[in-house]
């Protein structure tokens, strides 16, 4: 089965902070809780502005897009994706982008008509799994976050399981955290492959305070190595929300690339599961 990891290399809880502590950890609000829309991929190009309603009864608010065969915006236009969404009471905070320095700007223009507070690259620009290309890859962050820096947008780094290798002992990961500007570039925690890479996300977070203001939530199953309903695998949710103060998480994205039921109804799944944490 093909992953989001390998589409997007092979195509190149709410509001947190001080909000989520005001909160008894038994009734975390989830009145601004985000979808990945890659969770709802099939559903988004057969028709974005059903799925888009769909998702809306559902009780989701906050949207980050990927890539698809219609493009970042599912064959709309970016201030027509806007529009729909905001009728709806949704908002399109963020989206998943590759980059090519030939179409930036046109990525960083279309992102703002569309209203979004972030622009994430989804992707190593180059596969080279050496500390070399990740500080060049740091360099090329660094750049990409200044151009979008000016029209107001927000620029950032999505993980998978791959950047936790090393060479010469020194994790790659952290050679972009280091690396990269962190007045200008933040990271989205995939939670479940920083997990399931080995690796202790509440390590990341007391290393690098504050760096992590976008979360996937998703939960995973470490026998096999995919994603599926929130409870059914093997990632406490519940206490990794425990720490997103000290991530400096402000805001979340429900994300799942498998199922056992289907897409909206697995996205129906997740937004009970935690409205019952």
């Amino acid at each position: 089965m093909q992953t989001r990891r390998n589409f997007i290399r092979s195509t190149a809880m709410l509001t947190a902070g001080a909000a989520l502590y005001s909160f008894p950890a038994a009734a975390m609000p989830v009145k601004n809780a985000g979808i990945q829309l890659y969770s709802v991929r099939k559903d988004m190009l057969a028709d974005a502005t059903g799925t888009l309603k769909k998702l809306a009864a559902i009780g989701y608010k906050n949207l980050e897009s990927a890539g698809s065969e219609k493009g970042s915006y599912y064959g709309l236009q970016p201030k027509e994706f806007k529009k729909i969404a905001s009728d709806l009471g949704m908002r399109l905070l963020s989206g998943h982008v590759h980059i090519d320095p030939k179409n930036w700007q046109k990525t960083v223009d279309e992102a703002a008509e569309a209203g979004q507070t972030y622009l994430i690259c989804s992707t190593m620009p180059s596969n080279g799994q050496t500390v070399s290309n990740y500080k060049h890859c740091a360099d090329i962050f660094n750049q990409s976050a200044e151009i979008a820096q000016k029209s107001n947008l927000i620029f950032g780094y999505h993980n998978h399981e791959y950047e936790f290798e090393k060479e010469n002992g020194q994790v790659l990961y952290d050679v972009l955290l280091t690396e990269t500007d962190p007045k200008k570039v933040i990271f989205e925690a995939d939670l479940g492959w920083m997990i399931l890479s080995g690796n202790d996300a509440t390590a990341y977070f007391n290393k690098y305070p504050g760096r992590f203001p976008l979360w996937h939530l998703k939960d995973m199953s470490k026998t096999l190595k995919h994603s599926t309903e929130f409870g059914k695998g093997d990632i406490d949710l519940k206490a990794l929300l425990a720490q997103a103060k000290q991530a400096g998480m402000k805001n979340y994205f429900v994300e799942q690339e498998e199922y056992t039921l289907e897409p909206l109804a697995a996205m129906q799944y997740d937004l009970d599961y935690l409205k019952k944490l």
